[in-house]
């Protein structure tokens, strides 16, 4: 890292030493993603996480994508129990029966939500109203576990027959994937984020006119 990047003011939480940790922040979390297969990786990542550490699932990121062919969700929901062995034997990811388990079964539900909305980025966007929620917090303390949003797309999720999304996993994923923007105000991500969520607001509607 370059001494003007090591000088730059991030949020509190990736710390000064975990170089994987600043890339994501600096590179992924809170870009709002409209990408289906992006936004079912975040979403397993999310639900692996349950009771370790965004650093502990970070490290293991490439080991679950080489493991969950690249999060293929329709090559995931056909897993079968020899496929559930290779995964449990698999040092490199979280070895939880459950999670291995919500893996498949949600691999299974996003593609019924992507015939069912067209998309998994139509049915989840409508939770924030199709654009990212901004909370303007101060310091990372100021950051909510939940929200009524996380709380209704935790709700629909379970409706939906998804494991591993309560609403503090939702909030994690809405955080992920830019549906709030909770990078701290004196960030330099904060108003990156911003400024380029008003480009691609005014280039949509300088669209609409011409069309």
């Amino acid at each position: 890292m370059s001494i003007k990047e090591k000088s730059k003011q991030r949020c509190t939480w990736p710390g000064a030493g975990h170089q994987l940790m600043i890339e994501y922040h600096d590179k992924e979390w809170g870009v709002p993603v409209h990408d289906d297969s992006k936004l079912f990786e975040f979403l397993i990542l999310e639900g692996a996480q349950a009771g370790l550490s965004w650093t502990t699932i970070l490290n293991k990121r490439e080991n679950y994508r080489q493991a969950l062919h690249n999060f293929d969700a329709k090559k995931i929901a056909r897993y079968n129990a020899t496929d559930i062995a290779r995964l449990l034997a698999n040092p490199g990811i979280v070895r939880n029966r459950l999670k291995v388990a919500a893996t498949i079964k949600n691999a299974q539900q996003f593609l019924l939500i992507q015939k069912k909305f067209g998309s998994f980025d139509a049915y989840v966007w409508q939770f924030v109203g199709g654009k990212p929620i901004k909370h303007a917090v101060k310091s990372s303390a100021d950051v909510p576990v939940k929200t009524p949003e996380s709380d209704a797309l935790s709700r629909d999720l379970l409706k939906h027959g998804f494991k591993f999304v309560g609403s503090t996993i939702c909030y994690a994923f809405m955080q992920a994937v830019g549906m709030v923007n909770d990078h701290e105000v004196a960030c330099f991500r904060y108003a990156q984020i911003a400024t380029g969520l008003r480009g691609i607001i005014k280039a949509n509607e300088r669209s609409r006119r011409y069309n």
